[in-house]
């Protein structure tokens, strides 16, 4: 079809689409989506080629988060039944980075719940990536802490960090149907403070929450502009204690073309497929490795994901291969104007996801609240639904049930194994 010629043509050419165009790739049909597929991939593979980039989450501490993000399960009055701890010890989040490190990633992502970090947990933070670093040689680490205070993001970067993770999550117009007790622009600032600091930008959108297709285009639009090196793309979990524990609108389809339609406004990004995989993509997870080059192994922060195994044999068998450590993410560009790697950013540098000329200047597949809550898994009875559902010309999505037409809330796992508590890791 005419629409997605174009858009790989512009894509391999780093040229962005229309905002026109991305809401068509999230209006095709079921019949048109395999060619969808194979035209983002195209994409991808000129790009990334066949690799896909290993991740590793550590829940430095979990639930007690005073924000209210309507997503996540350890927001302010959560009634989900996850593990609740204060910090880990440095030792104890090394011993925890080692598990995933030992499955083949390449990044851990250092998350903590809560609005933001302070000086003393920046401290606590930095000694932990110090050892993580001096037991894993060339590992990137991610700092994913919430909204950042002035000086913090250096302090971090000092410390050894690599990246920030600080996702924007939905639209801007109907981020206050989310969240009441901090801004989108209080994240925006925290993702630009990161850049300003030379760390690399991780941010990225939860799709499900109720949210139009104007919304999803809006947020990747946004992220486009905010310029992150890594825009992880989670899809709602939505556990039982939380106020969007109703929300069950997307398909494996669904996201399939959510995926590519960020494929095709951020070609030359590392896209990640982040928290709520499993639970909507089910056995439509090896197709998403032809729109992302990046994965999150093993469990998230609040729920369980697929065995770390199993990961490792999907990418496998869907013909791809794992990212080395000596392999650099991004395309040479890109990675040049951050030094190289996850160094320095060069402030010269063009913005835009795909790094294009007329975009304006300004994480960890991240279930993110107004602190680190990171792909938590965690979610779940609105009071008030993200955005207004489907605007006029747009499909609404079929919520997923089963023949009895309840909700499959039987795919939704608490963790309950790795850090915080005395069982091995999965993976």
């Amino acid at each position: 079809m005419d629409l997605l010629n174009t858009l790989v043509d512009k894509g391999l050419r780093r040229e962005l689409p229309t905002r026109e165009e991305a809401l068509a790739v999230l209006a095709t049909s079921d019949d048109e989506l395999l060619d969808v597929v194979a035209a983002a991939g195209k994409v991808r593979r000129q790009w990334f080629g066949r690799r896909v980039k290993l991740n590793y989450l550590v829940n430095l501490k979990s639930g007690l988060c005073p924000e209210d993000c309507s997503y996540c399960s350890q927001r302010l009055g959560s009634k989900a039944g996850i593990l609740k701890y204060t910090w880990l010890k440095p030792d104890e989040a090394s011993r925890a980075a080692a598990a995933g490190v030992a499955g083949g990633a390449k990044r851990v992502c250092l998350v903590a719940s809560g609005r933001g970090p302070t000086d003393r947990d920046v401290d606590r933070v930095s000694k932990t990536i110090e050892a993580i670093k001096e037991e894993n040689e060339g590992i990137e680490v991610c700092a994913c802490l919430g909204l950042l205070s002035d000086g913090q993001a250096d302090r971090l970067r000092s410390a050894g960090a690599d990246a920030y993770n600080h996702n924007l999550n939905t639209s801007e117009e109907t981020y206050g149907a989310i969240t009441t007790t901090h801004t989108y622009a209080d994240r925006v600032e925290t993702v630009q403070q990161a850049q300003a600091a030379g760390l690399s930008a991780c941010s990225g959108l939860i799709a499900g929450m109720g949210e139009s297709d104007k919304d999803l285009v809006d947020v990747v639009f946004a992220l486009r502009d905010l310029d992150p090196d890594s825009v992880p793309v989670n899809f709602l979990i939505p556990f039982e204690g939380t106020p969007l524990a109703k929300e069950w609108n997307l398909t494996p389809q669904r996201c399939l073309r959510i995926l590519a339609m960020v494929r095709f406004v951020c070609p030359d990004v590392e896209v990640r497929l982040a928290g709520g995989r499993e639970v909507h993509l089910r056995s439509m997870q090896p197709l998403a490795l032809h729109l992302v080059n990046s994965i999150f192994l093993g469990d998230y922060l609040t729920s369980e994901g697929q065995a770390g195994q199993a990961d490792l044999d999907m990418i496998a068998d869907a013909g791809f291969e794992v990212e080395g450590a000596g392999t650099t993410t991004l395309p040479r560009h890109r990675a040049d104007a951050l030094g190289g790697g996850c160094g320095t950013r060069d402030a010269t540098a063009g913005a835009g996801c795909g790094s294009h000329d007329d975009a304006g200047a300004t994480g960890c597949g991240s279930h993110g609240g107004g602190g680190g809550c990171g792909p938590c898994g965690g979610h779940g009875e609105q009071e008030q639904p993200a955005g207004d559902g489907a605007g006029a010309g747009e499909s609404v999505p079929a919520t997923r049930t089963d023949a009895a037409g309840a909700a499959r809330t039987d795919l939704v796992a608490v963790r309950r194994r790795g850090a915080g508590t005395d069982l091995a890791p999965n993976a």
